[in-house]
Formats: C-alpha cells, structure tokens, sequence
C-alpha cells in the first residue's frame, strides 16, 4: 500500500493529486523551484522539498534532486502529473531502481510510444490506422499542407503548417530548434496536414497484462498555436459506428505495449469521410482529463493509484452521463498572437461548486494560482481549468460562457472573452464549426466583447470614496466638493494599453457623470458602487489596489464582466519614456536571436528579434521600412516586458519634385 506520495510536478495539477491523495488517506509532498515557493500547492502538501537550481524552468526536469527529495520526505511513490519528467523511460526506471512505486506506465511502454515516428510503426502493424510519415526530401507539391511536429512531444511546441515547400527547410529548423529547447531533443518529422480535422482522443486505463479499459473520448480540436482550449466529452457528432471504432483502436493500441495506468490515445478525425488517423499516444494524464471523471464519475487519479498497487481493473466501464466541457484560461493576449502575459494576479475569483471534484450537475474549477500570486515566465500560461457539467451539451457550454463571464479575473489580460465567444458560437454549438481550423476560419473570437460603458464611471467613483475615506484631514467632506461649481473632475486610467478620462462632479449631492443626464449614481463606496440608468439598477463591484503610496489600479465587475483600470498618475517620470520607433519586448522572456545590427536598413516586416517565452519562440519585426539606430537586445539577455530591445527610424518620405520650378 502506498502512504505518501511526491508529485513531480507543479500548480494545477500536484493540487489535483493531493485532492485525491487526501481523499483515500494518503500524505502529500510538494517539489518546488524558488520561482514557485509562493503558489498554493507547495503550502497545501503535508511536506515540501526545495529544488536547487538558479533555472527555475529546468527545476522539475532534474530526476536526481526529485529523488533526493523523496528520500528526505519519506515518499515511497512518486506521481509524475504531465509534462516535465511524466514521459521520461529513464526516469521511469530511476524511481523504480530507488524502490519507490511509479505511478505511471512501465519505461518499456513510454519508450515505445515516446517517438511519434517509432510509435506510428508500431500502431499500424497493431491495425491502428495512421496518415502517412514523411520527410523534408520526400515530400511533394502533392502532399501539400505539410504539418512539421516535433517526435519527442507535444503540446504544440515544435509545430508548423507549411504551405509550400520552399518554406519547408526554414519551418523545419524553426521547429527543430522550439523542440529542442521544450524537450531537450530537436528531432521532428512530417506529415500531411488535414485542413479541417477533428482532434479527438480515447481514454485508457491498463492493467500491464493486456487489459485495457476504455472511458469514452474527447474532443480537443478547438486550439492555438496546436495547443488545446476548448475539450469536451463525449465529442458531439460522431456516430456510434466511429465512436466505436475509436474506442476498439484506442483498446488495440494500450494492449499492444501492455500499458498500464492511465493515458490517452489521439487520433485526428476527418468528418467529411468520418475516417480517423493516430496521431499520438500520452502516456500520462491528460490535462484534460476533468472531462472524462465528469461524465463517467470516475477518478482517475484513484485508478492510476490503485493499479500502481496492483489492484484489477473494473470490470466494465461505468455508463457515461451528461456532458461536459472544459476551457483552459490562460494569461495571454489573442490579438497579440496569444502573447503569454506575466506579473501579479491582482483578483481571481470563478464561482465554482467543488475544487478538482465534482458530484452532479455544475462547474468544476482546477486551478494553481490565487489572488496575489505571480506569475512568471519560466512555465506554462495557463490559470486554470473551468469545467462545466449538465445533462446537455448546450446547457453545459451556455452554464460555463455564463460563469466565465461574471468571473473576476484582473492584473493580467486573459483569453477570457475568446473562451466565452467560442462557447456561444454558433459553429461551436451545432458542431459544424467544430476543427482545428476553428480560430483561423473564425477570427471574430478575437474581437473583444462590447463593454459596460459605466464601467469607468464606477472605477472613478469607488477611487474617489477610496481616497476621501483615506484622507488624513477634511475625510468628511464630499468627494469633488467645491463651493463654486466650475469645471468637473478627471479621473484618469490606463486599459488596454488606451488612455481613459472619466469627467464627473461630486458633492452634497452624491456623484453624477459630466456627459450624461440618464445616469444617476445612487451608492457609492470603495467595495460598490450602484448606478442607475433610465431607471434601470447596475450594480459594480469594485476594489482599489494600492501600492507603496498610492493607489495602482481600480478593479470594476458589472454583470457583463469587468475590467483592471490602471491609474494614470498626474506627472510622467521623463526616464519611462521611450523614443519613437522603439521595439518593445512584449513580454518577459529570452533574446535567443538578433538579425540586424546598427545601421542596417531594414524593411516592413523584417525579423529584428527572436524572443522565448515559456518555450514559445516570438519575433520582433520592424513596423515600417528604415534603419536601425539602437540595439540594446543582446542574445542570451533576459528581458521584462516593455524593454527596449531595438529602435527603428522611418525612412523619410520626399515629395517628388518632378517639374517643379528652382
């Protein structure tokens, strides 16, 4: 029997095994880097071992301090959650060697399926249906679009759509180099690409000696930058013939290597010749794995835990129920080319009925972080995991775009608003939309929803009452109160990168708007403010976040969303100004590359510099043809966001002068 656990991994989901761990009477250890010391899983486990290192982002890939830390803390089974070391054979082998229990697959397995293009072999000689490998020498203009993946991982890192072939070699170096750095090897590979596939996936539980139990599939084709958003069980649309088909090839595919424990089979499935593809095995949870415990009732972390124990699997699956959907919040930027975005959670607060558990009907919330956390640049962006359960698809998706968007989510821009869209789309919701392509053929998701126009109004007033209520003299004088009424006070904010001006008056009277006769505030304090137009009642809920001295920002939430309203100070300090063409890093990350230099010329669109961020590879251009002046950006540099990294002055444009008088 098992009795504690270390979790070889971080946030999210070492939280979601302590759930379970605490659950069936089993103690918890936390490993943790000096950048996570803070986050709420370390606090929650019943140890917690410090990883040495000065790189946080390679802490949790260090298989010896792992071990040294269950030694220490008295683990004698270690889970390796996903990503980081969960598919490393090698590191499989070392916790069995230590003689501790691994909660996962024999190495033999991992090995197996860990090379995409060793593992694709070994599925068609099973009779698992595969799409055909290729190479950069083999390909042709027949083949075309290519899609070039990385053969030792996933999660979008290493992949690039190629739609001509003299692009093939620098989007295979690109991608070689991005899977390099995400999984310490850069082979990839090639494949053609189905322009509107479906990702759905199989979930397995094995027993090592063949059994295979099979819990219905997903589907997880709603994705940016070929990493997941949107998943959802079971995957609408199918028929029963193909669904089972995908569950018999899923079964197949465990049982060939024996598998034991759980993981996840994806195929890529063509709904227009309802004929599907492997495409991968993850020999590890899936991070969407809520889904599936939603709908079968099941826990797998409790089956991962009872066949690590040698216990036999059930008999029979449990008859799934309902249907739910999972969206994965991240902090990042879409119409910034999904910029990953860092700093302090200033709020986070979804309204939820069960953390990492759900009995019945309602929403689910999987989460590593809390309000007044940091995020940072060394790990993935996502923030949580919002999964909604009902008995229908559409109840499902019409619940979880509800408690999206009432969320309070402030201190970083988010892909809220693009969650929310996708789940009230209609291609989402009559299924016909639903594919890879879904945010290419659908950029209207980008577009951000209309906001609450009283929003800044309300931001403004609590601000007011925050500092009349703080004022160390005349504290019980109205806000904006003067004896002559002239000109109206100005509240200025910061969102969005966009400048806001709020005019209002204040008094004996209470607060009213400068520009609007229809609006009457009725309350007014730091936590709320009620507002009331053409006799119809708003509530906001506000809060004032301060800083060493004054207040920094002023969060609003109305019941169509909020927003983070920055204040803007009234004198600018002249060193945060920056010159005119400056190249700004968009977010905190590494130079890995610069292609120019002082002095170069350089045109519209240019590559000036290549960034990472949470192993992601971004490129700074230049925004218009001109020469370069400035460049600090060295590779190698770690950068924060808004840092100068290069200065581009426009070319000047001459009148032409052509048969003009001297």
């Amino acid at each position: 029997m098992i009795t504690r656990v270390l979790v070889a991994n971080r946030g999210e989901i070492a939280r979601r095994v302590f759930r379970t761990c605490r659950r069936l009477g089993i103690g918890c250890v936390a490993v943790h880097s000096d950048a996570d010391a803070g986050l709420p899983f370390v606090a929650e486990a019943d140890a917690a071992v410090r990883l040495p290192g000065n790189a946080p982002a390679e802490t949790y890939l260090r298989g010896d301090l792992i071990l040294e830390a269950a030694r220490r803390a008295g683990a004698d089974a270690i889970h390796p959650g996903y990503g980081f070391l969960s598919e490393n054979a090698d590191f499989a082998r070392q916790v069995a060697e230590a003689g501790l229990v691994w909660i996962g697959p024999a190495p033999e397995s991992i090995e197996k399926m860990g090379s995409k293009i060793e593992s694709k072999k070994l599925m068609e000689a099973a009779g698992v249906p595969v799409l055909g490998n290729l190479t950069p020498d083999t390909a042709s203009e027949d083949d075309l679009p290519l899609l070039v993946k990385a053969s030792a991982g996933g999660g979008g890192r290493g992949m690039r759509i190629v739609r001509s072939l003299a692009d093939l070699p620098g989007e295979v170096e690109k991608a070689s180099a991005e899977a390099a750095s995400a999984f310490g090897d850069g082979t990839v590979f090639v494949e053609p690409y189905v322009e509107r596939g479906r990702h759905v996936e199989v979930q397995v539980v094995g027993d090592g000696a063949g059994e295979v139990l099979v819990l219905g599939e997903r589907d997880c084709s709603l994705q940016r930058r070929h990493q997941k958003v949107v998943e959802e069980s079971p995957a609408p649309g199918l028929t029963d013939d193909v669904a089972s088909a995908l569950h018999e090839a899923a079964r197949a595919a465990a049982a060939a290597i024996d598998y034991r424990g759980a993981g996840t089979v994806e195929f890529l499935y063509d709904a227009d010749t309802q004929r599907f593809y492997f495409l991968e095995m993850n020999t590890r949870l899936q991070v969407e794995h809520p889904v599936t415990e939603a709908v079968h009732g099941v826990d797998l972390v409790e089956l991962q835990l009872a066949v690590a124990e040698g216990a036999p699997l059930p008999e029979s699956a449990p008859h799934p129920a309902g249907h739910a959907i999972e969206v994965r919040l991240y902090a990042e930027d879409p119409a910034a080319d999904y910029a990953p975005q860092t700093g302090r959670l200033l709020e986070l607060e979804i309204q939820h009925d069960d953390v990492f558990a759900l009995e019945g009907h309602g929403i689910r919330l999987d989460t590593g972080f809390e309000t007044g956390d940091e995020v940072g640049t060394f790990y993935d962006a996502m923030l949580a995991k919002v999964i909604a359960w009902a008995p229908t698809r559409a109840a499902a998706a019409r619940t979880l775009a509800r408690t999206l968007e009432t969320a309070r989510i402030h201190g970083l821009v988010t892909n809220r608003d693009q969650l929310v869209a996708s789940l009230r789309h209609p291609g989402f919701l009559d299924v016909t939309g639903v594919s890879t392509a879904f945010y290419e053929e659908h950029p209207e998701t980008l577009v951000a929803a209309p906001e609450d126009d009283l929003i800044p109004l309300a931001g403004a007033v609590a601000l007011a009452e925050h500092r009349r209520r703080g004022a160390r003299v005349q504290s019980r004088i109205p806000a904006g109160f003067r004896n002559v009424v002239a000109a109206p006070q100005t509240t200025r904010f910061e969102r969005g990168g966009e400048e806001i001006a709020v005019a209002w008056y204040g008094g004996r009277d209470g607060y009213r708007p400068a520009d609007r006769e229809d609006v009457q505030v009725v309350e007014a304090s730091p936590s709320e403010v009620v507002v009331e137009v053409d006799g119809v009642v708003r509530r906001y809920a506000t809060r004032v976040v301060c800083g060493a001295a004054t207040a920094e920002a002023v969060l609003v939430d109305g019941a169509r969303g909020g927003a983070t309203l920055r204040v803007v100070p009234r004198f600018v300090d002249p060193a945060d100004q920056v010159a005119a063409g400056s190249l700004l890093a968009p977010m905190p990350g590494t130079v890995i590359a610069v292609h120019a230099g002082v002095g170069d010329e350089v045109a519209e669109g240019q590559p000036i510099v290549v960034m990472e961020a949470m192993k992601m590879q971004h490129t700074v251009a230049a925004p218009y043809a001109g020469t370069v002046t400035e460049l600090p950006a060295a590779a190698g540099q770690q950068v924060e966001a808004g840092t100068v990294l290069a200065v581009v002055e426009a070319d000047s444009v001459e009148a032409d002068s052509e048969g003009e008088e001297e």
